[in-house]
């Protein structure tokens, strides 16, 4: 198995991109990560913006560590996106998500991954709107896959979350939806995290990582490590208690037969945390999780 890091707990901390790559490298011995737009975004002046995109990258390129996706973080995930009402914010958002592949291919990485968005309250329950936006969705990443095939893209993840405002959520829908947007210009695969897999008060009884991973198999790309405690969308470290523990993910991956999938450790501390704490939580969870992880 091999263990990742998406580069989350960094934001408004660790700005340079040297010193975040050696401390990757050097103190948490991690090789992979996930470059989120929280830190480079998308949006900003293409000339400033791709200065700063590859001055990232040859800073974790020279500590032999590999980028392996650009990733949505907190800031690109409050809109509605291409789940949106409007049609305006749904094409602003198809705008947004072909900058972050022009970002990420000036980077030298292939892979971009996001969220697809969230519905409004009157879309989400009523069930002929709900229907035009899961429609919104398949068209929106199939236009954004035949625009990343151009740049040169390799691959898009989508990311399920815990919202039944948004899509997917589930394990059946996320299957549904990776077969609706079979035939894309490139591959579009599934992201699971664990937090999100085991969040009860939605799931229920499908709040089980075993049946989300057995279920969805054939389209997972990546998966998202967190420790939670199933009532809440935690990104914990791993220092705390929960229902996640380096046993339960070796076990799974062996009965599921996703050894072979990355999973990126996504610690989201709060903005108050002191620095040195969030330090503390990356280490000390890489260690716990190395006990499992190749």
């Amino acid at each position: 198995m091999k263990l990742g890091l998406n580069l989350s707990f960094a934001v408004k901390r660790w700005q340079e991109p040297d010193i975040l790559a050696k401390m990757v490298r050097e103190d948490f011995g991690i090789t992979c990560v996930q470059l989120s737009w929280d830190q480079i975004n998308p949006w900003w002046p293409d000339a400033a913006r791709d200065r700063l995109a590859e001055k990232s990258a040859y800073a974790f390129r020279k500590e032999g560590i590999t980028i392996t996706s650009t990733f949505g973080g907190l800031a690109s995930y409050s809109y509605g996106q291409l789940l949106s009402a409007s049609e305006d914010e749904r094409r602003i958002s198809l705008d947004f998500l072909k900058r972050a592949v022009d970002m990420s291919v000036r980077m030298g990485v292939d892979t971009i991954g996001t969220p697809v968005g969230g519905m409004s309250n009157k879309d989400a329950y009523d069930p002929v709107s709900r229907q035009k936006c899961w429609q919104y969705a398949v068209d929106g990443i199939m236009s954004l896959a035949a625009y990343g095939a151009q740049q040169g893209l390799k691959e898009i993840l989508i990311e399920a979350t815990p919202l039944e405002t948004e899509f997917p959520s589930t394990p059946d829908e996320s299957v549904r939806l990776m077969k609706d947007l079979e035939g894309s210009a490139v591959p579009v695969r599934l992201l699971v995290d664990w937090g999100h897999a085991l969040y009860q008060p939605l799931l229920k009884e499908k709040a089980d990582m075993e049946l989300w991973l057995k279920t969805c198999r054939d389209f997972i790309g990546a998966i998202h490590l967190q420790q939670t405690d199933g009532k809440l969308d935690r990104h914990w470290g791993f220092s705390q208690e929960g229902l996640v523990t380096p046993g339960y993910i070796k076990t799974l991956a062996e009965k599921t037969g996703t050894e072979d999938i990355i999973q990126y450790l996504e610690v989201v501390p709060p903005f108050e945390a002191f620095d040195a704490d969030v330090y503390r939580e990356i280490q000390t969870s890489v260690t716990i999780l190395k006990t499992v992880f190749a």
